[in-house]
């Protein structure tokens, strides 16, 4: 592990707050309504605060591409955070079952609003609840001893993923046209429903989590070297486990509450930065935070712009761009992993 220095840890950071500032810019520039600098400056620093061109920049865009930026650092930081408990650099924050808990309770409110009188606003508290019930249970049955094996979470998330995907077919199929096409854009992952309200929590739970993780973050580096060899070091395994499941659960509920199952951001964006910056989570945690953000707002502006005035979902463009790039990492961790 290369040693790391506060000049290298500023350095890194910087970088990649430079591009996650040129990425946001972009994102509100960018759209099928054409917007200048100069139109977004103004608007952005109370110089215009009427017209169609503020009224976008502030009311759609902004607010749109603020919350991207939540969800895609709190989908990173929930990647680095699974990888570490699982000692395992090609997990996933989906693994666990925790997204498919709260897929199925955002769906559930999705096919039953209409009959139960739900509005959309219930979506994101069912699906919150869902995440929420999916972590207890994951505890509960992998739990060993005041401890969590990382071989028992990663089979009960397995088995718990096939279950939530029956559940989400049966909850479909009771679904109208209508909550049909809402259910279709859940899965794939969508950022279309602007919801100001709940971006606040988002933020809430993404900055509780990196509290919750930062300090121990040189424990983190010794669990990378086994359950074991952590204890014998002084580490108290099992209690900061329940910690970060807990931490890395509620990231990750809230995220799949605001914007559905958008995939492949707690994958490749932590495994990218670890090739670059090294294994070390102290840098590695806010490297990711900052890098999922801008990956998933330069994502979202490709949805909105690549086909003019129809919308990808934005889980669609993050599957194109991760698909490809998971599989040249995971072929390149296979040839070293079998290299003389």
């Amino acid at each position: 592990m290369r040693a790391l220095s506060p000049r290298r840890v500023t350095g890194s950071l910087a970088v990649l707050a430079l591009l996650l500032v040129a990425v946001l810019w972009m994102g509100i520039v960018a759209g099928p309504s054409p917007i200048t600098v100069g139109q977004v400056s103004a608007a952005l620093f109370g110089e215009a605060e009427s017209g169609a061109a503020a009224d976008i920049v502030l009311r759609v865009r902004l607010p749109r591409i603020l919350l991207a930026a939540l969800v895609g650092a709190s989908l990173a930081v929930a990647g680095v955070l699974f990888q570490a408990l699982l000692r395992n650099p090609l997990a996933d924050p989906f693994v666990l079952g925790v997204s498919g808990g709260a897929a199925v309770g955002g769906i559930a409110a999705l096919s039953l609003g209409a009959t139960l009188g739900w509005g959309y606003a219930a979506v994101p508290p069912a699906a919150f609840a869902g995440a929420l019930l999916t972590t207890v249970v994951l505890y509960a049955v992998a739990g060993r001893g005041g401890s969590v094996s990382g071989t028992n979470l990663l089979l009960t998330g397995v088995v718990f993923n096939a279950f939530a995907s029956a559940a989400i077919v049966f909850l479909a199929s009771l679904a109208g046209l209508t909550e049909g096409a809402s259910i279709f854009l859940w899965l794939i992952g969508s950022l279309s429903a602007i919801r100001v309200d709940v971006a606040g929590w988002v933020a809430l739970f993404l900055f509780a989590g990196l509290a919750t993780a930062l300090p121990l973050a040189r424990n983190l580096n010794l669990l990378a070297l086994g359950e074991e060899s952590a204890r014998q070091l002084g580490v108290d395994v099992g209690r900061q486990q329940r910690l970060l499941l807990l931490a890395t659960s509620l990231m990750v509920g809230a995220a799949v509450a605001v914007a559905g199952l958008v995939g492949f951001v707690g994958l490749i964006i932590p495994h990218l930065l670890r090739l670059a910056l090294g294994p070390d989570h102290r840098l590695l945690l806010p490297a990711s935070a900052l890098g999922g953000a801008a990956f998933l707002v330069a994502c979202d502006t490709a949805a909105r712009t690549l086909l003019g005035g129809r919308e990808l979902p934005v889980g669609a463009i993050t599957a194109l761009a991760g698909g490809p790039l998971f599989l040249y990492l995971l072929r390149r961790h296979q040839h070293r992993a079998f290299a003389p």
